[in-house]
């Protein structure tokens, strides 16, 4: 809240001083919220510069009515959605749509592999690979939504509060994510498991 104020009480020129801090402490959240819903590191760094963008000219009209991260998440989804559908409208092919996304993607949090044996190594990158592309494939609500509980960890009711739906629409989207990633995942859960 300080630094809402302190933002709020500055001239907002440029990105120093309290909006600098601000940005700081969401940089990364914003970018993995955005590259999780828009689907490659393109298009997260436009959606994401595009949050702080929006943060930056409507934050002198922010009022507490909500916690500052519910609408920095919630700022961050309409903006991939939004640049998602621009994208589609357009039909543009991006090169992170056809190269495979390698190391370094930045889709998933790799835990330390020096105890992992290659083998399990890359079967669980192979994994982490499928269930990203399944997420992808999701419409872009499901996949927002998805990526607020399972990866920003979000409760129910901070998602509701974040993307202003009601709980029961929160729990029937998350439920029909799930179904989705279900039917899509399953056979790779069993040759992974089996």
């Amino acid at each position: 809240a300080d630094l809402v104020l302190a933002c709020q009480q500055s001239t907002l020129e440029g990105l120093e001083g309290p909006f600098r801090q601000l940005y700081d402490r969401y940089r990364d959240r914003v970018y993995n919220v955005c590259y999780r819903v828009a689907g490659n590191a393109t298009d997260a760094l436009d959606a994401s510069q595009e949050t702080f963008g929006i943060l930056y000219r409507k934050l002198p009209d922010f009022r507490f009515e909500s916690r500052l991260s519910s609408w920095v998440y919630r700022i961050a989804v309409n903006a991939s959605i939004d640049l998602k559908r621009r994208a589609s409208a357009r039909r543009v092919a991006s090169l992170d749509s056809v190269v495979d996304s390698g190391e370094g993607s930045g889709r998933f949090d790799v835990q330390d592999e020096s105890t992992e044996l290659p083998a399990a190594s890359a079967s669980r990158r192979e994994l982490e690979q499928e269930i990203q592309r399944a997420i992808d494939r999701l419409s872009p609500k499901l996949r927002g939504i998805t990526v607020l509980r399972y990866v920003e960890h979000l409760s129910y009711d901070q998602i509701r509060d974040t993307l202003q739906i009601s709980l029961g629409t929160v729990k029937s989207r998350l439920a029909r994510a799930h179904d989705a990633l279900d039917r899509e995942l399953s056979p790779v859960l069993d040759k992974h498991y089996l």
